[in-house]
């Protein structure tokens, strides 16, 4: 497509009115007028002819994934092809999602002779987790004078992946991930003596009766004892909720440690998640990640390494939730045909509706006696003891406080049910909900539970 520029409205301003004007005015000058018209309408329609080749020869590469993280700010690297390698002028515009924003909703460019290939990086910050796609890129050039503009849509193929923001959660745990090299080991006590066979040895004095190997003690005639080694690799799971509960608001954590704008409960279990899979590749854990809604949406099985994390994070950085109840029997059906090694299994749920909390403690039956199970919940907002807050100023207020108690005292009865079946369940603040995670991980490793 071909359009006007306003230097052609300007030299039409300046030539055509004019003299159209004095030829009415004056009748000798008429001749003049129509002869100065014509070649302006001959030298438009001239530059109009070489418009159609402005856009010859070029075109437009895009990286076909490009990953980027929620609210940093990135740059989007184009590829600019100009076969003919001569000196162009081009504008170029793209069809961004609204969740993706930009300073500038095109760029102009110049592209240099004798050059085939020019680069162009194109700054943009995500604005929500998913995943995008840009299928066009749209290019305008200049015709040899400048009176006119083509227009055309190149065909591009992009996927641009918007991946959690962990610098907030990771500056939290910054002495977790602290890179320290071999400086400041020390020795660390480790509780218990291990569970994993290592070797059998003679009997030494003070050994426990537990400790003997009978069979082999029958064979040799003499005692022998059994040795122990402490677990060092051991599975995590993260079970995420991404039913209709994890799609109410939860406030989010700032870089500077205030509170932004609401999102999602199933956002910060997102975070959280990954945040969980870093510390266990720091101890050397295998790390594994399962999510669900009325269905076992996604199952990643417990490994480590870098690609197995990217995997995981690629499993994550697309989950949106579904507004349907969650199935919490086809869940424990699942984690127990499938898990067949002891783990420590970490739920992400939502469990203050009284109905689902139920089928979630019949159903965790099946779980419980072979696996180490934490449950998490997020804190709703006003769900704490009566008299935490004094300052009430209404009876509305009152009556507020008093049904957060009531849902308080309830969430307390689920803890005391879930403790007496050897499951540990807490409520966790937003901004501290990686923090907490970690740190109930770290307390099982120390203490050995699995």
């Amino acid at each position: 497509m071909i359009v006007p520029r306003s230097r052609l409205l300007f030299w039409v301003a300046a030539i055509v009115l004019p003299f159209a004007l004095l030829g009415a005015v004056s009748p000798p000058a008429t001749d003049v007028s129509l002869l100065l018209m014509g070649a302006l309408a001959v030298v438009a329609l001239a530059d109009a002819w070489g418009a159609r080749k402005s856009l010859a020869g070029i075109g437009v590469q895009l990286p076909a994934v490009a990953r980027m993280s929620k609210d940093r700010e990135a740059r989007l690297e184009l590829r600019i092809r100009n076969e003919d390698q001569q000196e162009r002028f081009l504008r170029i515009a793209l069809a961004w999602p609204p969740e993706i924003q930009t300073p500038d909703t095109e760029l102009e460019t110049a592209l240099p002779a004798r050059n085939e290939w020019s680069r162009l990086a194109w700054p943009c910050t995500p604005r929500k987790r998913g995943n995008y796609q840009l299928d066009a890129v749209y290019v305008e050039g200049l015709s040899p004078l400048g009176f006119w503009a083509a227009r055309g849509a190149l065909p591009v193929r992009s996927e641009i992946r918007v991946y959690p923001n962990l610098l907030t959660e990771r500056k939290s745990l910054a002495a977790l991930f602290l890179n320290r090299g071999m400086f400041g080991l020390h020795a660390q006590r480790q509780v218990g003596r291990g569970h994993d066979f290592e070797k059998l040895r003679e009997y030494i004095p003070g050994d426990s009766y537990d400790e003997i190997h009978w069979k082999t003690t029958a064979k040799r005639g003499r005692p022998v004892t059994k040795v122990f080694q402490i677990e060092r690799t051991q599975e995590v799971y993260v079970v995420v909720d991404a039913s209709r509960l994890s799609a109410r608001a939860a406030e989010g954590p700032e870089a500077g440690g205030r509170l932004s704008s609401p999102t999602t409960t199933l956002e910060r279990f997102v975070t959280a998640a990954l945040v969980l899979g870093l510390a266990a590749e720091k101890q050397g854990d295998l790390f594994g990640l399962l999510t669900f809604s009325n269905k076992v949406e996604k199952f990643v099985r417990a490994k480590n390494g870098k690609a197995h994390y990217h995997a995981c994070r690629d499993a994550l950085y697309a989950l949106e939730p579904r507004i349907v109840s969650p199935d919490f029997d086809e869940l424990s059906t699942f984690l127990r045909s499938r898990l067949r090694r002891r783990a420590l299994v970490v739920f992400l749920t939502a469990l203050d509706d009284p109905a689902l909390a139920d089928g979630f403690v019949r159903s965790l039956d099946l779980v419980r006696r072979q696996h180490l199970v934490l449950v998490n919940m997020l804190q709703p907002p006003g769900v704490v003891p009566l008299f935490t807050n004094p300052d009430v100023t209404a009876v509305d207020d009152l009556y507020r406080r008093l049904g957060g108690h009531l849902r308080w005292q309830s969430l307390r009865e689920l803890q005391k049910v879930l403790q007496r079946r050897g499951v540990q369940f807490s409520l966790l603040a937003n901004e501290r909900l990686s923090a907490e995670l970690v740190s109930q991980y770290l307390s099982v490793k120390q203490r050995q539970l699995l």
